[in-house]
């Protein structure tokens, strides 16, 4: 069974409430790919009247997170994941609606299947691209998944 967007948004609201309150939502999530909207406002801005970098970094972490536990579900396979480390950059100032795009599904899944193939522990890097309302990039964040299966 697939995870949904609508699933995933009832997930921020109980477990990662500060997310849902600053308004990150996931808008569309597939096999291959997830978008994940912020709408700048009072509760997520910086003292520039901009976006705060740690809510695009939450939006752009779902993004590529959501793919991650989708194919992990979808495999029916006990695997932990963690974010080893990340990296970001910011290129225009964030303000208005930011979707976060996410197009990784592909090596997720190469990379899970490697974990329950072998039992080892796998690293993937994922990339979420920040774009503003006009389709400008406005930050692009990486993201290092760490995959293994979990013992019984």
């Amino acid at each position: 069974m697939n995870l949904t967007p609508r699933q995933l948004n009832r997930y921020l609201m109980f477990k990662l409430p500060s997310a849902f309150l600053c308004g990150v939502r996931v808008k569309s999530l597939n096999s291959t790919s997830c978008l994940v909207t912020v709408k700048h406002s009072w509760i997520n801005q910086n003292p520039f009247n901009s976006m705060y970098f740690a809510v695009q970094a939450m939006a752009a972490e779902l993004s590529t997170g959501a793919l991650v536990m989708t194919e992990i579900r979808n495999t029916n396979t006990p695997i932990s994941m963690l974010v080893a480390s990340n990296k970001s950059s910011f290129s225009k100032k964030a303000t208005g609606l930011l979707t976060f795009s996410c197009h990784g599904g592909n090596e997720i899944r190469d990379a899970i299947q490697k974990a329950t193939t072998t039992g080892e522990g796998v690293t993937c890097w994922m990339k979420s691209i920040g774009t503003n309302e006009a389709g400008e990039i406005v930050s692009e964040m990486d993201f290092e998944w760490t995959l293994r299966r979990r013992v019984s």
